[in-house]
């Protein structure tokens, strides 16, 4: 087969309209080979001469997308020293568009042979039994589309899964069903938007790996954090099958949902790969350049592991943080997504050992014209030491507030909290952002997530239940903070399903009303359940996927009214902090928390660690930051009282400085109220016990 020198950049396969250019980097390389593979599975092996900067590369006239194939890397073989290479084993492209296949679980995708040990080179050919890199052609009618840029203050983040959303959908085609088409289907479209979320926050779509293990018990990577492929989405989503074929459906999903408002965030795991430890599999980075790729140890066998996983990518590295960073923006530029979600965050941010907030991932994140602008949120901590940061990343960043999470579960469940921090976590945890020049929006508040228990399942069980994963219970977080309000699991007594019902709302209200960013994890508002199991990262099954025949109508109405409420009311969305005095000459302050009895909170009242109740008052005139065109926002005034006690309280309303009458708005004992009692400065008003009572000053 005819070939030319062709360029070093970009890497990987990119087609140009009459011909395909190849390129690879290693620097351990002695000799590379293209493999090129036929619909029959019948291998080309073509020698990349040229090597330009550590890049191997050649260009092939009328090499076409839809082209699978992949490289070999020969090269020094001592795993004693971390080098790996064995031009035995097929190799995916870290660069490649799409991908074709899974992995088959034969011994040959192991660098070593099993009776060995890994010290052993194994000879058995791999290609068989591995996944190919697919020759993509970019060209998509984007007719238009554009990124929404959702103001931060106005965002509603949906987390869900691809596959769990839609596979149960009695209105989405089973052909469609648990993909990108699907998730594009004018049902979800329609559901969503009616809902009343801005964005939809997507569990891993790089393609990623099936770990062995869980096949051997029938089971699966259902959420998907074992990528080894960062710039392809996983083909195993898509109702077109063609090689791909992947590529058009995910954009198409993309522009659909950014043509109902919705924009598009991608959760992405850069801080490890589907390769594991010195056990583990020769898929891609390990036999191409294994001690540039990973953090090794000291002993240079082993893998440093802040993940959990086996491994943990080099973020030190220069060619390291290109691949990552060309990857970001790829998804953005290419694939049109409007932010990102970084698992683990805190391990990309190692440089020798400790996290470092000046490192060089954050430097070059910081300084990139592209991905500076689009939506960051970390996930704040890793499984090594120090590796909890929360409140510690830099300014262009936003968090998973876990600390927000932890608060407000304990609240409700009655446990001893100060209220000076649960009034922190309210009003956007300033304790934590204010200090690095963010603002409220810094935080992104939940209750659940895809780890840990659904808000179904907070509410119905004290202990996890994760026998199905087939690790006798051992998996997943043994300390979640839910409370089962009397009894484990399912149960037909009344009294607690209203009890369970009520702490949903608990939870959701006060999500909702909290200043910050609100992320809803899918499901909940229909009341999802996992049984108990608080870790279905391997469940892809009904346990998992949302069972919509059975879904909360009452629920879903009450959770549609929070969020249009927080829309309609820009009290709960503010972009600046709270400063506990007037502002632009108002003689009340813009917030101001009170006792049971009507009276400022005095010193001594915060630091009581029994004290379950309090009111704030938030004054909807005091509103700092204007509107986009330069307009002042002025809201409603509003007073909150929350009632985490087992028992009803009487709450005396401040006095008229503050409002001289209110109307009841929300109660979450009996929901949102249509007609409106009014009530004045100094009434008394009794607050059942667990509930949270909205009301907003009638002028």
């Amino acid at each position: 087969m005819k070939t030319w020198p062709g360029q070093p950049y970009p890497l990987g396969a990119v087609f140009d309209g009459s011909g395909t250019n190849f390129s690879l980097f290693s620097e351990i390389a002695e000799r590379v080979e293209l493999c090129l593979f036929d619909e029959q599975g019948v291998e080309t092996r073509i020698n990349l001469s040229e090597v330009t900067g550590c890049c191997w590369h050649a260009y092939l006239p009328f090499v076409e997308p839809g082209q699978r194939y992949g490289f070999r890397v020969h090269g020094p073989w001592d795993p004693s020293r971390g080098l790996c290479c064995n031009p035995a084993k097929l190799l995916l492209d870290p660069y490649a568009k799409a991908m074709d296949g899974q992995v088959q679980w034969n011994e040959a995708v192991f660098p070593y042979p099993f009776n060995d040990g890994p010290g052993i080179r194994s000879d058995a050919d791999s290609a068989p039994f591995m996944p190919k890199s697919v020759v993509h052609k970019s060209h998509f009618d984007w007719s238009g589309d554009r990124s929404l840029r959702i103001p931060w203050h106005e965002t509603v983040i949906y987390e869900t899964h691809v596959k769990g959303l839609t596979a149960r959908h009695p209105e989405v085609p089973p052909e469609m069903s648990g993909t990108y088409a699907g998730l594009a289907h004018p049902a979800i479209i329609e559901y969503l938007k009616a809902l009343g979320v801005t964005a939809v926050e997507l569990m891993p779509v790089h393609f990623f790996i099936d770990d062995k293990h869980l096949l051997d018990q029938g089971l699966k990577n259902y959420w998907g954090y074992n990528s080894i492929g960062y710039f392809a989405p996983h083909m195993e989503y898509a109702a077109d099958n063609r090689p791909g074929g992947v590529v058009a459906e995910f954009k198409q999903m993309v522009k659909t949902l950014h043509q109902a408002g919705l924009e598009v965030i991608l959760d992405v795991v850069y801080n490890h790969t589907a390769e594991g430890n010195h056990l583990g599999p020769m898929l891609s980075f390990k036999g191409i350049d294994n001690t540039y790729y990973y953090r090794l140890t000291d002993d240079p066998q082993y893998y440093m592991d802040y993940t959990g996983t086996g491994n943990t990518l080099n973020m030190r590295n220069p060619h390291v943080l290109q691949l990552v960073m060309d990857s970001l923006r790829y998804w953005v530029l290419e694939m049109h997504v409007d932010g990102f979600r970084f698992d683990l965050a805190s391990a990309l941010a190692r440089e020798l050992h400790d996290v470092n907030r000046l490192s060089a991932f954050f430097d070059i994140i910081q300084q990139d014209p592209v991905i500076s602008q689009v939506k960051l949120i970390a996930e704040p901590w890793d499984v090594g030491e120090g590796g909890y940061q929360v409140g510690n990343f830099p300014p262009v960043w936003t968090e998973w507030n876990g600390k927000y999470r932890d608060c407000v579960r304990d609240f409700w469940r009655g446990e001893k909290r100060t209220m000076g921090e649960f009034a922190a976590r309210l009003t956007g945890s300033s304790d934590l952002y204010e200090n690095t020049s963010r603002l409220p929006y810094a935080s992104i508040n939940f209750i659940t997530a895809h780890d840990g228990f659904t808000l179904h399942d907070l509410v119905s069980y004290n202990e996890k239940h994760n026998m199905a994963n087939g690790d006798e219970n051992l998996d997943g977080e043994d300390y979640n903070r839910s409370w089962n309000c009397g009894e484990e699991g399912e149960t037909d007594q009344p009294k607690i399903l209203e009890l369970r019902n009520l702490q949903k709302r608990n939870f959701l209200a006060t999500l909702l009303l909290s200043q910050g960013v609100p992320m809803l994890s899918g499901g909940d508002e229909i009341g999802r359940t996992q049984k108990g199991n608080n870790n279905t990262y391997c469940q892809d099954n009904e346990l998992s996927w949302y069972n919509w025949e059975n879904k909360d109508e009452g629920l879903l109405d009450f959770c549609k009214k929070l969020i249009q409420y927080r829309r309609d009311h820009p009290a709960f969305r503010r972009r600046g902090w709270f400063h506990g005095r007037s502002i632009h000459g108002s003689d009340v302050d813009d917030i101001r928390w009170f006792t049971m009895a009507g009276e400022q909170m005095a010193e001594e009242d915060w630091g009581l660690g029994v004290t379950k109740s309090l009111g704030v008052f938030l004054n909807g005139a005091t509103i700092p930051n204007p509107n986009p065109r330069g307009e002042p926002v002025i809201d409603d005034n509003f007073y909150l009282i929350f009632n985490a006690f087992h028992k009803p309280l009487q709450f005396v309303l401040p006095g008229p400085d503050y409002g001289k009458q209110w109307v009841k708005d929300l109660d979450t004992r009996t929901g949102w109220l249509e007609e409106q009692t009014l009530l004045k400065a100094g009434d008394t008003i009794t607050v059942a016990a667990r509930s949270l009572v909205v009301l907003r000053h009638e002028t």
